[in-house]
């Protein structure tokens, strides 16, 4: 018996895979956003068309020069980008909590955006908005991936004193913007960051016990807000603050949608009702339905594609956003940079949960949340964010070794 080593002549610069499947997702957003043109306001749909062009091009190009300077000093410049956007943070905080508070809502530091009550985006004329919490979102996965890979390095054995200094390493950073982006008020944002690093510590080889410790946590949380929902509802809403009973309606909507149509429960029935009644093929381009649908280009995006394109286009979609995450997950597994490895980790987790709360609430099996579904829906700044992530894992994906490099070939 001999064996043969064979190498392949391939692309060492560029993952055209990954890359693939990027441009398909932009096309799908590009067509999803012209199937929503009669339901976004003031005839609005050419302009937000137009700007999420611009803004993949402009993501398309932060790609490439990310990709040409490399990822060696990419943590370095981690940080220093971590300070610019908690100033940007605390600037809008003082907004919120200083000169809204003692002058009024109508009264606003200068480029400040104030959004359906949110105190979240800045706004620069002939630029556009500009939001610091998306970009914080995938700083702290890099600074977070860079703390637990040098604690790895550093520490001499496993136990539960290192895990928690690893714990409080990572909170020192996290906790900052975390505190800032909820007073906003931001709790989507707050919580993707929240399942981002859950995910990375999961990964990063702390004691097991760990995992079901939060596990059992979060099953505890669960079931005792349910039961005092259905049980002791207010109390549950005092719990909440003075629009406890209104903040509880979403979860009031999301059991039982039908209950109230009209207001709390519209959102929920209209996706349901968009998606139930397209078929297997859709009602085409721009159908006239007679429904209106909130949040066509943003957080409804997936209902409005479903009701154009019906089941076809529903499966499109979810066969993007599954093949985005196993091609992260194969980046991940052949990759020897521990550091890209927890990185990696860090982005999936926040892509595979918006891509699971968006859809799951669009179909009734989640609540509904301001949570927009990564690369489909319309957003500048998250956009932006998640291709300067994708150039990070670019560069991982040259390097590393993903099995096809080289092939053994048996002969007789």
């Amino acid at each position: 018996m001999k064996q043969k080593l064979f190498k392949v002549k391939e692309s060492k610069r560029f993952d055209f895979l990954f890359m693939g499947i990027i441009i398909m997702m932009a096309l799908t957003s590009f067509l999803a956003l012209y199937t929503a043109f009669p339901l976004i306001a003031r005839n609005g749909g050419p302009d937000i068309l137009m700007r999420q062009m611009q803004w993949y091009i402009i993501g398309f190009a932060a790609m490439g020069i990310l990709m040409y300077l490399g990822n060696d000093s990419i943590y370095t410049a981690a940080k220093v980008l971590y300070w610019f956007l908690l100033i940007a943070l605390l600037y809008l905080l003082i907004n919120k909590e200083i000169i809204n508070r003692f002058l009024g809502s109508s009264y606003n530091l200068p480029f400040v955006l104030r959004v359906n009550g949110a105190t979240s985006w800045f706004s620069f004329s002939g630029i556009g908005s500009f939001q610091p919490s998306e970009f914080m979102k995938v700083v702290l996965i890099i600074i977070s991936a860079g703390i637990i890979n040098e604690h790895n390095a550093e520490k001499m054995i496993d136990t539960f004193q290192s895990d928690i200094e690893l714990f409080i390493k990572i909170a020192k950073w996290a906790l900052p913007p975390i505190l800032m982006i909820l007073m906003q008020p931001d709790t989507g944002v707050v919580i993707i960051i929240g399942v981002s690093l859950l995910v990375m510590l999961m990964c990063s080889g702390i004691k097991r016990e760990w995992i079901f410790l939060i596990a059992a946590a979060v099953i505890g949380i669960l079931v005792i807000f349910f039961y005092l929902y259905f049980f002791h509802f207010s109390f549950l809403s005092s719990l909440f603050g003075n629009n406890g009973a209104y903040k509880l309606s979403r979860i009031t909507s999301w059991l039982n949608p039908e209950s109230d149509i009209l207001n709390t429960g519209n959102q929920s029935y209209t996706a349901m009702m968009a998606l139930g009644s397209a078929g297997l093929f859709g009602l085409g381009l721009q159908p006239d339905i007679g429904l209106h649908i909130p949040e066509a280009q943003t957080d409804f995006i997936f209902a409005v594609f479903g009701n154009g394109f019906g089941l076809i286009g529903s499966l499109l979609i979810l066969g993007l956003c599954l093949a985005l995450d196993l091609r992260l997950i194969s980046i991940a597994t052949f990759s020897k940079n521990n550091f890209e490895k927890y990185y990696i980790c860090g982005i999936l987790g926040m892509l595979l949960f918006q891509q699971v709360e968006n859809i799951g609430m669009i179909i009734g099996l989640l609540p509904i949340t301001g949570i927009t579904l990564p690369l489909i829906s319309y957003g500048g700044s998250s956009l932006l964010s998640y291709m300067l992530a994708f150039g990070i894992v670019m560069n991982a994906s040259v390097k590393a070794k993903k099995g096809s490099e080289y092939i053994y070939k048996k002969g007789f």
